[in-house]
């Protein structure tokens, strides 16, 4: 009896696996976006004119619009991790599919702008800059939307309810930190160059 009185009193084990493995991916990722940031305000302090070489800045226009399309596909998957929690299938295969249109649409349009934009990531330490951030950021969109197809799947194969939703909860952290590292990204190398 005095030995079950004394045994330790059971305790929440706290955050899974995964989710520390992702949140260390994220820091890792965001470090990496950080040195590109700063290397791109470093040689914009230290550059006569910027953009380089007679560039003319991206307008702003149509990737502002497609700005607003990469961050709103955010919503869907907090959506998801509601539904999910409370055992709505359906709502949860609408809400991952919605979130993987939005960003698939965004990415169509950056491969179209690099198309269009009128310099190459060897034209001068500008173009290179601008292509590897901007490059790199697409490539975790890629990895995303691949990501996203893989809960699709657990999703229409029932493997996801409100006892088993670690993917779910895994990829959308990620997720939302490609949002918000691409608010950075815009600002930096979109918005910034039009403040003069």
């Amino acid at each position: 009896m005095s030995d079950i009185a004394l045994a330790a009193p059971a305790t929440d084990p706290g955050r899974p696996l995964g989710w520390w493995g992702m949140v260390t991916l994220v820091a890792t990722e965001a470090t990496i976006f950080a040195g590109l940031l700063s290397s791109y305000f470093f040689l914009r302090a230290t550059s006569a004119a910027w953009p380089q070489g007679g560039i003319e800045a991206p307008e702003l226009g149509r990737i502002s619009v497609f700005t607003v399309v990469l961050l709103a596909s955010s919503a869907p998957l907090i959506w998801a991790e509601s539904a999910v929690r409370r055992g709505r299938q359906g709502q949860v295969r609408v809400a991952l599919f919605s979130s993987f249109v939005l960003g698939a649409v965004f990415l169509v349009n950056q491969i179209l702008e690099y198309r269009g934009l009128g310099f190459g990531p060897r034209d001068n330490a500008y173009g290179s800059v601008f292509y590897a951030t901007t490059g790199l950021h697409g490539a975790h969109v890629a990895i995303g939307l691949l990501m996203n197809l893989v809960v699709q799947a657990k999703a229409r194969l029932g493997r996801l309810g409100p006892d088993r939703h670690l993917t779910l909860s895994v990829f959308a952290l990620y997720w939302h930190f490609v949002d918000v590292v691409w608010i950075f990204v815009f600002s930096s190398l979109y918005l910034s160059p039009h403040l003069r």
